[in-house]
């Protein structure tokens, strides 16, 4: 549609104005400091950003409903700066120029409800919103269009050139990492830090084909997060991992979409996701604040964070009911299928601590909850949701497992409905399916095969003499057509025709 076509009310809002004045804020010291330059620690004190908006009193001043209309309306608009994440151009990174936004396909990921026989075995309506529809088949993507696209604006504004990017990885961060760059062509050149062995072949595959130079070393994530966080700090290089706090802005816009996919209203409504190191959950944290500080939203809802047995410091923190009694500590983490999940030491943790109880101050209840779920529940309900026509990878049957955990624990109550976030495609996460299958799965996963969930191909067997050895073979159409009945015959047989 034509700007000209839309209410009038709307049409000078249609189009965002860059403006803003955004600075990088310490949640330990509590400095402020420009983003003229790329920052990842305070330099005062070494402690976690995030991005704050000094103009954001500009946002509370324009009616809830004129954003709801805004937002509405310009998703009308054939205008691909628009039609990603940056949809929310205003509540994101209003001081990117609309020429410098990336966009490749990312953002307003489907809601996609559970069928009739999921919903009456757990009494519950619940949906998955599908991360794994990305351009990179991860939720990673959301954040690397928002650092990306404000690196490309650092880069025009600086006359910079051949710039390191830099990340570590448990897979998906590297593919969305080297995909962004790449789009970038020789302005950015992508690095990719891996533990060895410890990413599937198919998220592998991702930075490979997108050029990207990819480095393998010993240990698990937590030390590749180590290895770049020294690099950040001793070279000129561009982080991209979620300590960079403009990821943190770009993945806000789940929150932002949910609520639009749901006409605004979060009434009764759960959100179920999965912790990892912890960018996800704090940007979705963030988003509602912002919706909520806006009043595009009335309500905020209650958010329930999984982790794994495997890999669990944010759920032992929250064990401990008093505030001022928990000390955080960081755990060694064991094998996990949930792979990107598997982080003993989130860095996001300040950020998760700060917005939690920001949270539940704002409701004045608590509404922000952790649980934990074992390896073997991830795994059966990740193929429980696949078996009724979800593509939820392993981090989704993590989110699916934990929403059946807090429903057994209370913190779900029948009538209230459920999204569960389904970080990534299932095909990055094949190779664990194929693990469960032929009960291949090493000793440390503690997983056992549940004879329902597994599944075979089945052989067809023919008589040698009729099997066509290969296309255009050279046999008779009397010995092809014999072949043929033959395997339609047993294939009947099998299926109990």
């Amino acid at each position: 549609m034509r700007i000209e076509d839309f209410p009038k009310k709307v049409q000078p809002f249609l189009i965002p104005k860059v403006g803003g004045a955004m600075e990088y804020r310490c949640l330990s010291c509590r400095q402020t400091h420009s983003i003229d330059t790329l920052l990842y620690t305070c330099p005062e004190c070494g402690g976690v950003l995030l991005i704050h908006d000094r103009k954001e009193d500009n946002k509370t001043r324009r009616s809830g409903s004129l954003w709801r209309s805004i937002f509405d309306y310009r998703r009308l608009l054939n205008r691909p700066y628009l039609q990603g994440i940056f949809l929310y151009h205003e509540l994101i990174a209003p001081i990117i120029p609309l020429e410098n936004i990336l966009y490749l396909g990312e953002g307003h990921t489907p809601l996609i409800e559970a069928n009739r026989y999921l919903k009456n075995l757990f009494g519950l309506t619940f949906y998955f919103k599908n991360e794994g529809q990305n351009p990179s088949a991860s939720f990673k993507d959301r954040g690397m269009a928002c650092a990306l696209s404000y690196l490309h604006y650092l880069i025009k504004k600086k006359g910079l050139r051949r710039v390191l990017a830099v990340c570590a990885s448990t897979g998906d961060t590297s593919a969305s990492a080297a995909l962004y760059a790449s789009y970038l062509g020789e302005t950015v050149r992508s690095v990719v830090l891996l533990p060895q062995g410890k990413v599937t072949p198919q998220q592998l595959s991702q930075p490979l084909g997108s050029g990207a130079t990819v480095m393998e070393i010993p240990g698990v994530f937590d030390d590749c997060m180590k290895v770049v966080e020294y690099l950040s700090d001793h070279f000129p290089v561009a982080l991209l991992n979620s300590k960079n706090a403009w990821r943190i802005l770009g993945q806000e816009s789940y929150a932002f979409e949910l609520a639009q996919a749901l006409d605004y209203n979060l009434d009764d409504t759960v959100l179920v996701v999965p912790i990892g190191n912890a960018g996800n959950i704090t940007a979705i944290i963030s988003g509602f604040l912002k919706l909520f500080r806006y009043r595009i939203i009335d309500t905020l809802p209650k958010i329930i964070g999984v982790q794994s047995h495997h890999a669990n410091p944010v759920y032992r923190y929250y064990l401990e009911p008093s505030s001022e009694r928990r000390v955080f500590k960081a755990v060694t983490v064991k094998p996990s299928v949930a792979q990107a999940a598997m982080i003993g030491n989130p860095v996001s943790m300040p950020r998760v601590i700060e917005l939690v109880e920001q949270y539940n101050q704002m409701n004045q209840r608590q509404k922000i909850f952790v649980v934990e779920v074992a390896e073997q529940q991830i795994m059966d309900h990740m193929l429980l949701a696949n078996r009724n026509g979800h593509i939820a990878c392993t981090q989704g049957g993590e989110s699916f497992a934990g929403m059946v955990k807090a429903l057994s624990e209370g913190k779900i109550n029948p009538g209230e409905r459920v999204i569960l976030n389904a970080t990534a495609h299932a095909l990055k996460f094949a190779g664990f399916q194929e693990m469960y299958f032929a009960d291949t799965f090493p000793k440390e996963f503690g997983i056992r095969p549940k004879k329902r969930f597994r599944n075979f191909p089945i052989p067809i067997p023919v008589k040698k003499e009729t099997a066509p050895r290969r296309v255009g073979s050279g046999k008779s159409p009397g010995e092809y057509k014999l072949f043929i009945e033959q395997t339609a015959g047993k294939i009947a047989d099998i299926l109990g025709m």
